[in-house]
């Protein structure tokens, strides 16, 4: 019980909690797709955890603590531009070029697409 207050005053007491914390709380998962729409290796990071995904694949993801992920949206060797983005449950996500960038035809975008 007194862990359980704990955790709550964590929170803060009677203050609505994020639904990543409540996610955390009742011990839930996301799970969604990622597919590589570019030409480049992207290293991303999803709940902590290091993973690489290569043009032209897709991989299949069970998050445990939120979903947030996290990669280099610059697909240049020693350029970094970290993005973060807390995936959805059930939805599929690709990692994409983003032509809109003026100047930068290097920039990575992660879209949702279904």
């Amino acid at each position: 019980m007194s862990n359980n207050l704990k955790l709550w005053s964590e929170f803060g007491a009677g203050a609505e909690i994020s639904e990543q914390a409540a996610e955390t709380i009742s011990g839930g998962q996301e799970v969604f797709t990622i597919y590589n729409k570019t030409g480049y290796n992207i290293t991303h990071f999803l709940d902590g955890y290091s993973f690489d995904i290569k043009p032209n694949e897709g991989w299949t993801y069970t998050a445990y603590s939120g979903g947030t992920i996290e990669f280099d949206a610059d697909g240049r060797s020693g350029y970094v531009q970290t993005k973060s983005y807390n995936l959805a449950e059930g939805h599929v996500y690709e990692y994409q070029d983003n032509a809109s960038t003026p100047g930068n035809p290097y920039d990575i975008e992660m879209y949702q697409v279904a």
